[in-house]
């Protein structure tokens, strides 16, 4: 069945995830119906500062502003079945756990949740403290997914962006999308393969 996806990108350092997420989700198109992307003003502050001069606006995708609560997914009717926020600040999934809906990524959130659909928060930060502890607790009592943007080595990565991908290929497995991807126990840890 064909998906309708929103990723969110918040302030929090990691846009390298987020970027490799859109670039693997436009290349299964035949998977979605509709891909969305909201991306906050300190976002696109560290996007630049992380990846350059690779704009967050070439993708083929609705880009909708942080404060525009016209877009189809502020609201249950819009169907939007998953959301994706990566990388997700502690800021945001504070919000998110109280009910804070001060934007349109905190709006989307709470509808995903009231809705019993799918929300991913691909958290960063660490060390946590118990705030943010008991903030990824509350999120999960309400049904979203915190999945920290820990990466797995035993692909053995030779690259930054293959570290990301192992972060990201768990998203995607997450979100019920069908990819290449290593698998423990079926792939070759062979570094020279190239693991997707």
């Amino acid at each position: 069945m064909k998906r309708k996806i929103v990723v969110a990108v918040t302030g929090a350092s990691g846009s390298l995830y987020a970027r490799q997420l859109v670039d693997k989700l436009s290349a299964i198109p035949e998977q979605w119906n509709e891909l969305a992307l909201v991306i906050t003003d300190n976002a696109r502050q560290v996007w630049e500062t992380e990846l350059g001069d690779d704009p967050f606006d070439k993708y083929a995708v609705n880009i909708y502003g942080k404060n525009d609560f016209n877009a189809p997914f502020a609201s249950g009717s819009g169907q939007f079945d998953t959301m994706i926020i990566i990388p997700c600040s502690m800021g945001t999934l504070g919000r998110v756990a109280t009910g804070v809906s001060n934007d349109l990524i905190t709006r989307a959130a709470d509808v995903i949740l009231k809705e019993r659909r799918k929300l991913i928060c691909v958290v960063r930060d660490t060390p946590y403290n118990l705030i943010h502890i008991r903030n990824m607790e509350t999120v999960t009592l309400a049904g979203g997914i915190i999945c920290a943007a820990t990466p797995s080595f035993y692909s053995r990565p030779q690259t930054i962006e293959a570290v990301a991908a192992t972060v990201v290929d768990r998203v995607l497995d997450l979100c019920g999308f069908s990819i290449a991807s290593f698998r423990w126990g079926t792939n070759s840890a062979d570094p020279t393969q190239d693991h997707p």
